[in-house]
């Protein structure tokens, strides 16, 4: 992986996780959520600040850099290479054609339910395929 690409990719993973909306983190000794099996799953918004230059200060296009962000989600928190995402994120919006800063968790159904205390991390893909670090975890809960 080059430096350059490297830079982009790791300060994507800082800006990544910077906002964490409606988050249920906290205890998951409860699984009495009051949803029932079947029941749509609240809205968990993951958002991140795009990055504007790499960590050398060089000015950066991500729209032109990055091809996609890989979300990974587990109850360990621990994520390794060997992990499959759970589910990825095209770098640009193909609505507003921005880039991508959030992704509701709940679109993860049915791999996650309501009760278990998650870990989701981020990963940035370069247009190349090379692959950033593995963001910080954050934990939620539905």
């Amino acid at each position: 992986m080059s430096v350059k690409t490297r830079k982009i990719l790791i300060l994507v993973l800082i800006a990544a996780l910077a906002t964490f909306t409606g988050c249920g983190g906290g205890d998951s000794a409860s699984s009495d959520t009051g949803t029932t099996p079947g029941t749509a799953l609240p809205a968990r918004t993951l958002s991140w600040d795009p990055p504007t230059s790499y960590v050398d200060a060089t000015p950066m296009n991500p729209v032109t850099e990055l091809d996609q962000f890989e979300i990974y989600v587990n109850e360990t928190g621990t994520f390794t290479d060997n992990d499959l995402p759970t589910a990825s994120l095209g770098a640009i919006d193909p609505q507003t054609r921005t880039v991508s800063s959030s992704f509701n968790l709940a679109n993860l159904s049915p791999n996650v339910t309501a009760g278990p205390k998650y870990y989701v991390s981020l990963r940035a893909v370069a247009l190349t395929g090379l692959k950033s670090d593995f963001s910080p975890p954050v934990s939620f809960s539905f």
